[in-house]
């Protein structure tokens, strides 16, 4: 795009009171688009230009209006070529965002934030989706009513992994991604309070499959299809009932046969 365009749209956002976010929820469009566009390195489709013209009040002459020359007939084609690249990834958005606020990653089919109000999956595609917060942990809308974020005292970890990711950081710059480094503390934790109480399903497995899907993405950039670590948090948690049913019977069984056997030996003395 023309800088004299991406400068024309910062000016006519600014002027009617828009951020970035807020414009890009009025198109339906991702921020990084909107960025683009402002940073002319990339140029909105038809659609949202009619859709930015109507918007700020204008014409899309007065919108596009440059001071470049018409370019030739093999620039045109070249041109045209590149828009419809760089529109293709708009409407197909691939794109990490790390900021204070969290971490986003998001593409055509799938969705993850790991941020300050927890961890939030979600897979269009399959219509499954995961979210864990402090009030628990959610897959596909059936609320599993665990304590996911309960610190037990007798174990610093959380101290642990803060002065590890300081070290990280100041030794190799490396503060991302050294900060998956704090997702082993709701692993660590919920791992000690499964074996305190012998119930597999006190684990945290939706934050491991978390920390697992991001190290591939950012280590392997294998965002997809590492999503499918995801689709194993329904079935780890319909093994861990299952295993648990199969024990309860058996022990209600030989319990059975136990109380059967003493009312057998009761009745011999008897007779």
């Amino acid at each position: 795009m023309n800088i004299e365009i991406a400068n024309r749209l910062v000016n006519l956002r600014k002027s009617n009171n828009l951020s970035q976010e807020a414009l890009a929820q009025k198109l339906g469009i991702s921020r990084q688009a909107v960025s683009k566009w402002e940073r002319a390195e990339a140029s909105p489709d038809t659609d949202n230009l009619i859709l930015l013209a109507r918007l700020y009040g204008v014409s899309l002459d007065e919108l596009l209006k440059t001071d470049d020359e018409i370019p030739r007939p093999y620039e045109e084609e070249r041109n045209m070529e590149e828009e419809e690249g760089r529109s293709g990834e708009e409407e197909n958005p691939e794109y990490v965002d790390v900021s204070f606020r969290g971490i986003h990653v998001k593409n055509q089919n799938e969705e993850v934030h790991v941020g300050w109000d927890g961890i939030h999956v979600d897979d269009k595609k399959k219509g499954d989706n995961v979210h864990i917060d402090k009030q628990g942990v959610y897959v596909n809308g059936e609320k599993y009513d665990k304590k996911w974020f309960f610190h037990h005292a007798h174990f610093p970890m959380t101290m642990i992994i803060t002065i590890a990711y300081i070290v990280i950081g100041c030794a190799y710059r490396a503060w991302h991604p050294g900060w998956l480094l704090f997702l082993l503390v709701p692993i660590w934790y919920s791992l000690v309070e499964a074996i305190e109480r012998r119930n597999a399903h006190c684990f945290a497995y939706p934050v491991l499959a978390t920390l697992v899907y991001l190290c591939l993405g950012f280590f392997g950039s294998a965002w997809h299809p590492a999503w499918v670590v995801y689709l194993t948090v329904p079935l780890y948690y319909a093994l861990v009932s299952y295993f648990q049913d199969l024990a309860h019977r058996k022990k209600k069984d030989d319990d059975s046969v136990y109380d059967a056997s003493e009312g057998t030996g009761e009745t011999d003395e008897e007779q």
